[in-house]
């Protein structure tokens, strides 16, 4: 099946073609670790997360990059507000970050290079640069791109150089040679860190940064390159004038961007109140709710964060939940591809029900990674499992074995059911052992033939937004 991505530079989905047959190479842009992550950032690592998931689960070599911002004017300033050095406000927030990227299922990239252990490359291309006459350094001990050097400036994002000079507004002590240029090297101001360079004291603009790090660790030129919403302009676009510019050749192949996450229909804001780190939405939130939310969403399009739609996300985890408790001894193949081959001891028709769910979820994915189609396959899937769980057992076991690769390529449906649905970690509410000996008592009551007694039970517990569900086998419970 042919691999389509939404190219943001050709601004239309194309089919995928690699540079190198069977492998790509993907660079994400990471965190400025300055604070805790938020959920616009969940949404980005999650993402490519799920991109990096199912090419590889397809048979897909993939080098996953995403770098760490580790040097920036917001972490300085940070650092210089918390009297603390840069280095300690950087280390506490890269170990905030992995631990949400934990928490969220989010699997490690291949690498994950930081712009201070890169210095030497992020000197060099400047160098390159100033060498080609197409940055220079001011009278301020800056040094700056010279953004009307590059011809196709604007390519990406769409803007128009004219446009850019006349929205530009320069101050009376501006050094630049035009009000479009860009920052390669900042020089040091008293007491500020910096590193030594040809131009003196200073350290990197945020753009070369990447630069430099995407060249060191995947080349010249590379297949994706990857981000949040807000990055095509000026990041992406100056990343792409100063590689080609230093390179002499074209930078990135396919631009994939992931799409904003609005608050209640409203831009995240501080200034707004609606603006929530990960860590503050897991206090209330399982993971895989916040995680399912994100992928109900195809990537690049908006997602609307809010307490109707988590809700939402929570009740389709427990439609899944409330089978897989039924299969807890079954457990996933390593990829899709897998699937197929080992359902070959089903008869014919079985094997076409199997085959078919397969190539819908490849379809759906192959299709620019559309989680919400593959969602609806998954969905299916879990229909004809319970449909089928009395009457024909071994498809219904070979199908549950096909739901979970395919929920893991989403990365959700890995916690234990039984926990999920009473939500062990829960803090709010009646707790397991008093909900335990509610159940006792109406057992109790319905064996005295006090029916009255045992519905007032069932209903004190619903008030409580417990379920109890009856069984021959007995009464187990679940959280709404």
């Amino acid at each position: 099946m042919t691999l389509k991505i939404y190219n943001t530079l050709a601004r239309s989905k194309v089919e995928f073609t690699p540079i190198e047959p069977n492998k790509i190479r993907l660079y994400v842009c990471g965190m400025t670790v300055y604070d805790y992550c938020h959920i616009g950032h969940a949404r980005v690592l999650v993402s490519f997360d799920v991109i990096t998931r199912f090419l590889r689960a397809t048979g897909w070599d993939v080098e996953y990059v995403r770098n760490i911002t580790d040097i920036d004017d917001k972490i300085l300033n940070r650092a210089d507000e918390n009297g603390e050095e840069y280095t300690a406000l950087t280390s506490r927030f890269i170990d905030a970050m992995h631990e949400d990227e934990a928490e969220l299922n989010v699997l490690r990239p291949d690498q994950e290079p930081r712009a201070t252990a890169h210095m030497s490359e992020i000197i060099d291309m400047i160098a390159v640069l100033v060498d080609k006459d197409v940055a220079y350094k001011a009278s301020n001990g800056d040094v700056y791109y010279r953004v009307n050097s590059f011809e196709n400036y604007g390519q990406l994002s769409g803007k128009n150089l004219d446009e850019l000079l006349s929205g530009a507004r320069v101050d009376v002590e501006e050094t630049k040679e035009d009000a479009r240029d860009f920052a390669l090297w900042k020089a040091a101001k008293e007491g500020e860190v910096f590193w030594e360079s040809p131009w003196g004291k200073g350290r990197p603009g945020w753009h070369i940064e990447c630069s430099a790090m995407t060249k060191s660790c995947l080349g010249n030129t590379f297949d994706i390159h990857g981000g949040g919403p807000d990055l095509p302009f000026p990041h992406h676009e100056n990343e792409i004038a100063q590689s080609e510019a230093a390179n002499g050749c074209k930078f990135v192949n396919y631009w994939m961007h992931a799409g904003a996450v609005r608050v209640d229909g409203e831009k995240m804001s501080k200034s707004l109140g609606n603006f929530f780190t990960i860590r503050d939405v897991l206090k209330k939130y399982h993971p895989e709710v916040v995680r399912f939310l994100i992928v109900s969403s195809q990537y690049r399009s908006a997602i609307n964060y809010s307490e109707d739609n988590l809700i939402e996300s929570k009740a389709g985890l427990d439609r899944f939940y409330q089978t897989l408790k039924n299969y807890t001894n079954i457990a996933a193949v390593n990829d899709l591809q897998s699937s197929v081959d080992e359902s070959s001891e089903l008869s014919t028709e079985q094997q076409r029900i199997a085959i078919d769910f397969n190539a819908q979820f490849i379809g759906s994915m192959n299709d620019d990674f559309n989680t919400p189609q593959a969602l609806s396959v998954m969905f299916e899937v879990l229909r004809t499992i319970n449909a089928q769980a009395k009457t024909d057992l071994a498809l219904a076991n070979y199908l549950m074995t096909q739901l979970k690769c395919m929920a893991n390529i989403l990365g959700v449906l890995q916690a234990n059911p039984i926990e999920f649905l009473q939500g062990a970690d829960s803090s709010e509410g009646l707790s397991a052992d008093a909900i335990d000996a509610y159940i006792v008592e109406r057992q109790e009551a319905k064996l005295a033939k006090n029916y009255g007694r045992a519905d007032e039970i069932r209903q004190l517990l619903l008030d409580e937004k417990v379920i109890l569900e009856d069984s021959p086998t007995g009464t187990t419970w679940r959280r709404e």
